[in-house]
């Protein structure tokens, strides 16, 4: 066996320990009867709450309506627009919007959520991300949606940590994406379904006068081809108890994904890939009209010792819900393994919960030609405040400062980093 090899199955270890949370986060729901949830889990009472919303009636003087439906099909809107870093250097004007509703009784629906965020710098960048999770009637079906139309110039730093954090180069190009996935209930929280994952990029290219090829010294997706497509189906499987995905209260989550991309559903070639993503959410208090809690996820992905093109490598910044790597620059870090830890403190300021705060830390390693996956960690820290915009979804506008060697950034966001 090669050393390479050797160093490679070393990348399958997470998946023990991953699988082991699973079992045993899901341990405590094993004894709930099939359709039954914690109703409205992120709150319990809303009147005893305070956001944006409260506050802005009381300026316009607008009261509210007597009654409240309680049938829990309103969709509740948060909207956020400001201006901020990009990659690849620059400003954007970035106009956040989250809705929640329900597709079904709230006693046996979970909330569905929908995001849809364009930004603009008024010029050669641009991107249009809808991203969904919807719960169907009585928790039945989900289905998971995610279409991105971007002009996304960014920065590469090659394989592992083969280049310093000063020595990237630039990579620009028109990216699709449309990932559809539908999952029946099993049992309990757990769903079972098929997708489509379709990631086709445009006109790449670089800004600097070395070859990517070169520069990365990988043969695969790096001759800068005017257009790439990665075209396959996947087997997914997820465990999910959170009564809000928006803003979790209590409850675990678990996302496993195998996706196969055959040549003869268009794309350049055949390659492979798994993501295993588990969460878990552990209150201190219960108080639940306080936000006092610990929360906990790591992911594992692989693409094997496929021929996976570069820009489809694993890499930090780039999982499902782009929410990985606060204090570092996306991108960062891209291997053919990456495993990432990350643990969150999230806690209320204010008795009303219209204020809070958040501290993290998260870890990530990978393999590459000058480090070996779970020998060579980078650590991302920080802390953030949370301002509650929409208490009746329990989304808050979150502002994060986050720091890493030779980095530091602030991320906003509407809604929960995860």
């Amino acid at each position: 066996m090669t050393h390479y090899n050797k160093k490679y199955l070393l990348t399958i270890k997470p998946i023990i320990f991953l699988v082991l949370f699973i079992h045993l986060g899901s341990n405590s729901y094993a004894q709930r009867p099939v359709n039954e949830i914690e109703i409205t889990q992120h709150v319990s009472d809303t009147s005893k709450q305070r956001d944006l919303i409260d506050i802005g009636k009381e300026i316009l003087n607008i009261k509210p309506p007597q009654s409240v439906d309680s049938t829990g099909k309103k969709i509740y809107f948060s909207f956020l627009p400001f201006s901020t870093n990009v990659p690849g250097g620059g400003h954007a004007l970035i106009t956040s919007t989250t809705a929640g509703f329900y597709l079904g009784d709230r006693s046996n629906t979970y909330m569905s959520k929908m995001t849809f965020t364009p930004y603009t710098n008024f010029g050669k960048r641009f991107g249009l991300p809808i991203r969904s999770y919807i719960w169907l009637k009585d928790n039945t079906w989900v289905i998971d949606g995610d279409i991105r139309l971007l002009k996304y110039p960014h920065e590469t730093w090659g394989i592992g940590k083969e280049h310093h954090g000063d020595q990237q180069i630039n990579l620009d190009y028109t990216y699709f994406r449309l990932y559809q996935h539908a999952l029946k209930r099993i049992h309990g929280g757990l769903f079972m379904g098929i997708g489509y994952d379709l990631d086709y990029r445009m006109n790449i290219k670089s800004t600097s006068s070395i070859p990517l090829e070169e520069y990365t010294s990988y043969p695969h997706g790096t001759d800068l081809k005017e257009n790439t497509i990665s075209s396959g189906i996947s087997l997914n499987l997820i465990y999910d108890t959170r009564a809000n995905s928006i803003n979790t209260w209590s409850g675990n989550y678990a996302n496993l994904q195998f996706r196969i991309n055959p040549t003869f559903l268009g794309s350049d070639q055949n390659w492979k890939s798994l993501f295993l993503e588990v969460r878990r959410y552990h209150r201190l208090t219960q108080d639940r009209n306080r936000q006092n809690m610990i929360a906990v996820r790591s992911f594992f992905w692989t693409v094997f010792n496929s021929k996976a093109p570069y820009l489809d490598l694993p890499n930090l910044g780039w999982d499902p819900y782009n929410s990985s790597g606060r204090g570092f620059p996306v991108s960062r870090f891209r291997g053919k393994s990456l495993y990432y830890l990350e643990t969150e403190y999230r806690r209320d300021i204010t008795k009303n919960g219209l204020f809070g705060f958040v501290a993290f830390m998260n870890f990530t390693t990978l393999n590459g030609p000058k480090n070996s996956m779970f020998e060579d960690w980078n650590v991302g820290t920080g802390a953030g405040a949370r301002i509650k915009f929409n208490k009746n979804s329990g989304t808050n506008i979150g502002i994060d400062y986050g720091v890493s060697k030779n980095h530091r950034g602030v991320r906003l966001t509407l809604g929960e980093v995860f």
